[in-house]
Formats: C-alpha cells, sequence, structure tokens
C-alpha cells in the first residue's frame, strides 16, 4: 500500500481500503464493489460516476455504515469505522456524516423545521444553535417560508432541498450524496448545486454520487467505476474562457 493509502490518523476525511462488497442472489455470488481504494482528504469534494450497477451507490452506502461491507477497511476521520457495530455507527452518523439521498427520506409527521433541527440537536448542539442552523440553511435554499409546512405539503425538489438541509444541519465532517439532483428539474439542480458550492468552499467534505456531467463539474475530482472497480480517477480541470460556453468546458481531467 503506497503512503497515500495508508489509512489512520491522517488528513483523510474518509478512506475505504481493499473495499469488497458481495450480494449473494439466488444463491449466486454478485460483486458489487470489487476492491476499492479511495481517499478523500478534508474539504475535497469528489464525484462518483459510472454506468447503472457500477457500484456507485454501494460504495457511498458502505462508507457511512448503512450497508456492511464483506471485507477491506473504513476509516472516518482518521479511525476504523467498519468494526463498528449498528449502535456504533448511528453515533458516528449522528456525529460526523450527513446523508442526502435521491428519494428525500424525510419524517412525514414532522414539520419541515423540525425535519431539518433535529439532527443538530442530535449531534449536540443548542436549541437556539440549531435554530439558526436551520433558518441559514432554509435562506440559502429558498424555503425559508416552508419551515412550518410538513413534507406532503411540498413539491419534489422542495423536498430534495430540504433533505439537503437536514443533511447539513449538524455541520457533518462528510457529507455523503447519492444522486441529489435526479429527481429535480433545472431550477432546483440550481439551488442545490449553489449550497454544495458554498458550504465546500467554507470547508466542507463531500462524496457526491451523480450520473450528470454538469454536477460532477462542480467536484475537485472526479472518480468513476466499472463493475465495481475504480478505473479512473483524476481532478477536474477549471473551465477554461471562451466566448461561448461548450460542453467540453464541464468536466476536463488531468492527468
Amino acid at each position: 500500500m503506497s503512503p497515500a493509502n495508508e489509512p489512520g490518523p491522517t488528513t483523510a476525511a474518509v478512506q475505504a481500503v481493499n473495499l469488497v462488497k458481495v450480494y449473494q442472489t439466488g444463491g449466486l455470488p454478485v460483486h458489487a464493489v470489487r476492491g476499492v481504494d479511495l481517499r478523500v482528504d478534508r474539504g475535497e469534494f469528489v464525484a462518483i460516476m459510472g454506468p447503472s450497477g457500477s457500484g456507485k451507490s454501494t460504495l457511498v452506502h458502505m462508507l457511512g455504515g448503512l450497508d456492511g461491507r464483506t471485507s477491506g477497511e473504513i476509516w472516518v476521520d482518521g479511525k476504523r469505522a467498519d468494526t463498528l457495530n449498528e449502535s456504533g455507527w448511528a453515533i458516528l452518523r449522528r456525529q460526523k456524516i450527513g446523508f442526502v439521498f435521491q428519494f428525500f427520506n424525510l419524517v412525514a409527521n414532522m414539520t419541515v423545521a423540525d425535519n431539518v433541527e433535529l439532527p443538530a440537536l442530535l449531534g449536540g448542539s443548542t436549541p437556539r444553535h440549531a435554530r439558526e442552523r436551520r433558518e441559514y440553511l432554509l435562506g440559502e435554499l429558498g424555503l425559508a417560508d416552508k419551515a412550518d409546512a410538513s413534507p406532503a405539503q411540498l413539491s419534489g425538489g422542495e423536498q430534495q432541498r430540504v433533505a439537503l438541509a437536514r443533511a447539513l444541519a449538524n455541520q457533518p465532517q462528510v457529507l455523503l450524496a447519492d444522486e441529489p439532483t435526479g429527481n429535480l428539474d433545472s431550477r432546483n439542480t440550481r439551488d442545490v448545486l449553489r449550497l454544495l458550492g458554498e458550504v465546500h468552499r467554507q470547508g466542507q467534505t463531500i462524496v457526491m454520487v451523480t450520473h450528470d456531467a454538469r454536477v460532477a463539474g462542480l467536484a475537485d475530482r472526479l472518480v468513476t467505476l466499472l463493475d465495481g472497480m475504480i478505473v479512473d480517477d483524476g481532478a477536474i480541470a477549471p473551465p477554461r474562457r471562451r466566448t461561448k460556453p461548450g460542453a467540453g468546458d464541464v468536466v476536463e481531467l488531468r492527468g
């Protein structure tokens, strides 16, 4: 293992070492993730792309302890995490990991305000800080007037923006996002990407699964998966100045 991939007390916010996931389907093994080594440093924004079935979502879910690994190691903030039990993972997520999914997963019988504030309160924030954080996030996402609404009263795009605010409420060490704009129209996508860009500039570490090259273009690094393996991992170059922007400006990989 190269020094850059050595786990332990390093600058890595989250790290996978020879990570493997095998599902049993009809008695036959299905290799979803095959020996992945991935290190994401603090403050980095990494986009993960690949065709359907390449293992993108499985990898991110394992990094956050939502799916168990078959073998390999997971390190979060310099500490071994894959050996934690379910309650240990729950505490770690509460303190250091934020999740945003394609399908919202909001608590239906809670208001928007409560959905966003709850993670911050569970993470140890004071009620005042949790409220201020909620007001900031909902304001940034154009949802300040929806604080007292229930999720059922919101559009799909509004629910996804609430889900993003909830994931960022306790200022997690790592934000794991699985297709956060997959069900959004262009206007809602812009709102989500604007906030992601803002919190990244403030130092937020982000690992995001996406199928959209325009979304990936916001990241520092693009990791490509195929058949459960990383086949490319490179920095995303900033777009060159052009008179008329083109698709080629979105994602350019440096060797």
